[in-house]
């Protein structure tokens, strides 16, 4: 049985490089399931290791895109034929050497892999999480609980930025969030940021420090365009969590660090350990659950403008942007 499916057999830009074909529909094997795709997220990093910025060998081609939801279809040797017919959103779909991602008719991922997407919850908001929510929960969470804590949360309008956010709130911690516009203000809001400041502003840190004498823990996406900020507000001791990589390098300014008792942590969630990855997926579909997780706006563009997807996600669409199948 065949499929559609985008792909790609060289990196490249997105126009020169992807294209859709019928190819073979993939069959689970041991430990996996078989997803219908309803919603195939596209993130940075699809991009990126689409373009050849992050290489990766090519196993004849692949299928972009970590992140989807979808339905069950089949399940293979050692899963709980029960599955079929469940409602699931995946994450790392094309992580790692396997070929199968999400911008797909079908795709077949581990079973830890493809999570209960709660009722109520659309297959659009399940393809939105993956990378971004999971990301989010670890730089919140690797260094223990925000209860009662300040966050600030930088490019709080970004994906990981709206869930990091949400995530905040959830556990307890006062959040600020950082924008650079009324229209990413007016989304940080929403997700429930207690304090929206513009980065543009001439006196973000004392707008910062009026709500809060100190920041216990900075979620940062542009380590090195922040840094200063970061260190004007933080306490010792205070955790400066980055998960982005800049144009350039930054360079470190060791001796202010050093004066600030700050600690710097970097994450790239394939590195993460796993029981931290599965502990991510199951706090975020609780709070999928509770209804204490929104999407951000949708940019919806069909499988046959797979291209115009990632360009659109290159250009920086203020939202989340989603292929459908």
């Amino acid at each position: 049985m065949t499929m559609k499916a985008a792909l790609y057999r060289r990196a490249g830009p997105a126009a020169e490089v992807l294209q859709v074909e019928e190819i073979e529909r993939p069959q689970p094997g041991p430990g996996e399931v078989l997803v219908r795709v309803r919603a195939s997220g596209v993130n940075p990093t699809d991009c990126k290791t689409r373009a050849g910025m992050t290489p990766r060998p090519i196993d004849g081609f692949q299928i972009p895109n970590m992140d989807g939801a979808g339905i069950v279809e089949a399940v293979g040797p050692g899963v709980d034929p029960g599955r079929v017919g469940e409602r699931v959103w995946l994450w790392f779909a094309a992580a790692g050497q396997r070929r199968w991602g999400t911008a797909a008719e079908w795709t077949v991922v581990p079973q830890r892999q493809a999570v209960p997407l709660p009722d109520g919850a659309s297959f659009d908001l399940g393809a939105s999480l993956g990378v971004p929510a999971m990301t989010a929960h670890y730089c919140l969470f690797s260094d223990g609980p925000v209860n009662g804590q300040s966050v600030l949360v930088a490019g709080g309008a970004g994906a990981v930025g709206h869930f990091a956010i949400e995530l905040a709130k959830r556990a307890g911690a006062r959040v600020i969030a950082t924008v650079s516009s009324a229209e990413k203000a007016a989304l940080a809001e929403k997700a429930g940021a207690d304090l929206v400041v513009n980065y543009r502003t001439a006196d973000v840190a004392e707008q910062i420090h009026a709500f809060a004498p100190a920041v216990d823990r900075v979620i940062e996406v542009a380590l090195g365009a922040n840094l200063a900020l970061d260190l004007a507000v933080a306490r010792a001791g205070t955790t400066v969590v980055t998960y982005a990589a800049e144009a350039a390098d930054p360079v470190l300014p060791v001796r202010a660090c050093m004066t600030a008792n700050v600690i710097l942590r970097f994450v790239l969630l394939p590195g993460v350990p796993a029981a931290a990855r599965d502990r991510a997926a199951a706090d975020v579909t609780a709070a999928l659950a509770a209804g204490d997780l929104t999407g951000l706006p949708v940019h919806k563009f069909p499988l046959d403008r797979i291209a115009s997807a990632h360009e659109a996600a290159e250009a920086g669409a203020v939202g989340k942007v989603i292929v459908t199948l």
